[in-house]
C-alpha cells in the first residue's frame, strides 16, 4: 500500500475541507450555540477541553483530527493490511483471535482516543459532526476496509442518545467511548435479511420486570467483541405477538458475554473482520427506550447514518485502488513507455478519477443534508425550546430531511456501485500481476464486492430512492427546487442542462408506465438519471470556487464526466420510451 498521510496526500478531499464545504452553516447545525465550550469554561470539565467556541476552532478542531486520522491510517495501518488479510482471524470454541498486527492497529487507534467519532463530549466523545466522520471514514477504508469497520463499530451506539433514558446512557455511553467495550447491532436473522418487520427473535419480560431474549442472528459484524474489548450488542428482538410485524419489535442492548458465537462466516474478502452467528438463549437485555419502536423509529432512524457510513467505505476503497493502480500504471514500462500514457490506459485512470470526484461531491452534500437536517432538528429542541409540532412545521428543516433521506440512498448505491466497478478497473491495469496476491489491489477489489451488498443491497437503495425522485420532481417537489436552486447559483454548461432535460422526460415517461413490475424493473435507470445530474451539478458547481490550473484540470474532469452521464441518460429514456410506447399499445 502506498503510505503517507491519508489526509494531507489527498487532493481533493483537501479541497473539500478547504474550499468547498461550508462550514458556517455545518458549524451552526452541529455546535449550535458552542454549549459545550461554555460548559468547559465554567466547570473546567476535561471532556469538553476541546470543544470550539467558534467557527473557526471547530473548522481547525476537525482538521487536527482528521490529520492525526490520516497518519495513522496511512503510515501505521496501511502497511500492515496485508498481514492483516493473509493471517485472517480465527475461530475457536465460541472465541476469536485476531492477527497481532490488528491487535497493534487497534491499540494504536485506541490509544490516540480518536475512535468515539459520533459519541456526544458528554459522554466522552469528539463530538463530531457527520461531514467530518464521513471524511474519516474515507480516509479508514482506504488504508484497510475491514479495520475500517473495527475502527468505526462503537459509534452504532449514538443511537442510544437519541432514544436510551439517560441512566443507561450515563451507564453505558462513557465505558464505550473509553474503549472499554466494542459495539455491534444485532438485526439479520438467518431466514429474514433484509425482511426486518419478520424478525423472529423473541424478548421476553418477567415478572421482576427484567428481559430475556431468544433467538439467533447472522451476519453481525464485531459481536464476538475486539482483542480486550468485549461487546455490547444492540439488537431487534420481537417483544409483541409474532404476527405483530414491525409495531412488535423493540430494541435491547445485551453484553457479548451472555451470547454464544456459534461462528465466524468465511468471507471473500474482509478477512480480519468478523462476520458472526450469534445465539441468543434467555440472554439478559436492556431496553432501549420503549417497547414497539425497535424498528419502525429506532432501527430505521439509523439508516441514514448506516448507508452514508458505506458510501464512504466505497469512497475510501475506490480511492485507494485509484491511487494504486495509478502508481503502478505510472512505474510500469511496456513498449518503451509507462503505461498510464497509452490511451486505453490513461483512459481508465481518467474516468476513475472523475467518478471519485463525483462521487466525493455527493458524499459530501448528504453529510451536509443530514447536517442540516437532523442537528438543526436536535437544536431546535433542546436549545431552543421548540415542542416537536413546531419542529415538524419548518419548512426548511422538512426540506432538508426529504433531501438526507433520499441523497442517502442515492449515494449508497452510487458510491458502492462505482466503488466496485473502480477495483475492477485498477485490478485490470495491473493486468496478471494484479490477479496475483502480491499487490494489494488484489485484496482491494475482493473486499470492494461487499459494498453493493451490506448494509442494503444497491436494488433496495434503489427502491428507497424512486419515491423521492418521482415525487420530489413535482412541481413544487423537494428535489425540483433543489436543482433549480442549484441551477440558480452558477453558470451551468450546456451538456448539464441537456441533462436536467432528460431527467424531466425520464420521469414523465416512468410515471407512464402502467405495469407496474414493467416500472419497478426501470427504477433503477430513473434513479442513476437523477443521481448522475446531481453529481454533475456539484461538481460544475464546485469549479467556481477555483482558479488557475487546478479549475483547468477539474473542470476537463467535468466536462468529460457530463458526457458521460448524457450517454447514460440518452441510454435510460430510450428504455423508458419503448417501455412507455409498449404501455400505450397494450
Amino acid at each position: 500500500m502506498i503510505q503517507g498521510n491519508y489526509f494531507q496526500d489527498n487532493e481533493d478531499l483537501l479541497l473539500h475541507f478547504d474550499t468547498l464545504i461550508e462550514w458556517e452553516e455545518i458549524v451552526r447545525a452541529y455546535e449550535g450555540n458552542f454549549g459545550d465550550a461554555a460548559k468547559y469554561k465554567e466547570t473546567g470539565n476535561e471532556k469538553y477541553a476541546y470543544a470550539p467556541s467558534s467557527v473557526a476552532e471547530a473548522k481547525e478542531y476537525y482538521r487536527s483530527i482528521l490529520d492525526s486520522l490520516g497518519e495513522i491510517m496511512g503510515d501505521f495501518v496501511a502497511p500492515r493490511s496485508k498481514e492483516m488479510d493473509q493471517i485472517g482471524l480465527k475461530y475457536e470454541n465460541g472465541k476469536v483471535t485476531f492477527p497481532k498486527a490488528q491487535e497493534e492497529c487497534y491499540k494504536t487507534l485506541k490509544d490516540s482516543g480518536l475512535m468515539p467519532i459520533s459519541i456526544s463530549r458528554k459522554y466522552g466523545g469528539l463530538g463530531l459532526p457527520a461531514t467530518v466522520q464521513s471524511m474519516m471514514c474515507e480516509i479508514a477504508a482506504r488504508a484497510d476496509a475491514a479495520f475500517c469497520l473495527a475502527y468505526g463499530n462503537i459509534n452504532i451506539v449514538e443511537i442510544m442518545e437519541r432514544y436510551a433514558s439517560e441512566e443507561m446512557c450515563q451507564e453505558w455511553l462513557p465505558r464505550i467511548s473509553a474503549g472499554e467495550f466494542s459495539a455491534a447491532m444485532a438485526l439479520t436473522e438467518p431466514n429474514y435479511g433484509s425482511d426486518l418487520p419478520n424478525v423472529q427473535t423473541r424478548a421476553v419480560q418477567g415478572p421482576d420486570g427484567t428481559w430475556k431474549i431468544t433467538g439467533a442472528k447472522r451476519f453481525i459484524t464485531h459481536a464476538c467483541g475486539y482483542v480486550d474489548s468485549p461487546s455490547v450488542i444492540l439488537t431487534l428482538a420481537r417483544t409483541g405477538s409474532p404476527e405483530s410485524g414491525a409495531r412488535g419489535l423493540s430494541f435491547f442492548l445485551v453484553q457479548g458475554k451472555d451470547v454464544h458465537i456459534a461462528g465466524v462466516e468465511h468471507k471473500m474478502g474482509l478477512h480480519c473482520s468478523p462476520t458472526c452467528e450469534v445465539v441468543f438463549e434467555n440472554s439478559p437485555g436492556e431496553l432501549i427506550g420503549k417497547t414497539g419502536y425497535g424498528l419502525v423509529k429506532y432501527s430505521m432512524g439509523m439508516m441514514n447514518a448506516a448507508r452514508l457510513t458505506i458510501a464512504t467505505q466505497s469512497l475510501g476503497i475506490a480511492t485507494a485502488a485509484y491511487f494504486e493502480a495509478d502508481k503502478y500504471a505510472t512505474e510500469r514500462i511496456q513498449f518503451g513507455r509507462a503505461i498510464r500514457q497509452i490511451p486505453a490506459v490513461k483512459r481508465m485512470l481518467d474516468r476513475m478519477e472523475r467518478e471519485i470526484l463525483a462521487t466525493r461531491c455527493l458524499v459530501s452534500e448528504t453529510g451536509r443534508a443530514i447536517e442540516l437536517y437532523h442537528w438543526r432538528k436536535e437544536r431546535m429542541l433542546k436549545e431552543e425550546g421548540k415542542s416537536e409540532k413546531e419542529v415538524s412545521q419548518d419548512e426548511s428543516l422538512r426540506r432538508w430531511e426529504k433531501l438526507a433521506d433520499l441523497f442517502t440512498p442515492m449515494s449508497k448505491y452510487y458510491a458502492s456501485e462505482g466503488c466496485v466497478s473502480i477495483a475492477s478497473d485498477a485490478l485490470q491495469i495491473h493486468g496478471g500481476s494484479g490477479y496475483t496476491e502480491d499487490y494489494d489491489v488484489a485484496r482491494i477489489y475482493r473486499d470492494s464486492r461487499i459494498t453493493t451488498i451490506y448494509e442494503g443491497t444497491t436494488q433496495l437503495q434503489i427502491v428507497a430512492a424512486i419515491g423521492g425522485v418521482v415525487s420530489g420532481m413535482a412541481p413544487s417537489g423537494h428535489l425540483r427546487q433543489y436543482i433549480e436552486s442549484e441551477f440558480a447559483s452558477f453558470s451551468a454548461s450546456a451538456d448539464l442542462k441537456k441533462l436536467w432535460e432528460d431527467l424531466e422526460q425520464t420521469v414523465q415517461k416512468f410515471k407512464a408506465i402502467g405495469d407496474g413490475n414493467t416500472k419497478d424493473s426501470l427504477a433503477f435507470e430513473t434513479v442513476e438519471t437523477a443521481t448522475r445530474l446531481v453529481c454533475g451539478i456539484l461538481l460544475e458547481k464546485s469549479l467556481s470556487r477555483l482558479n488557475g490550473d487546478a479549475r483547468k484540470e477539474r473542470e476537463a474532469a467535468s466536462k468529460a464526466y457530463n458526457v458521460d452521464s448524457l450517454a447514460i441518460a440518452e441510454a435510460n429514456l430510450f428504455k423508458l420510451e419503448r417501455a412507455s410506447r409498449q404501455a400505450v399499445a397494450v
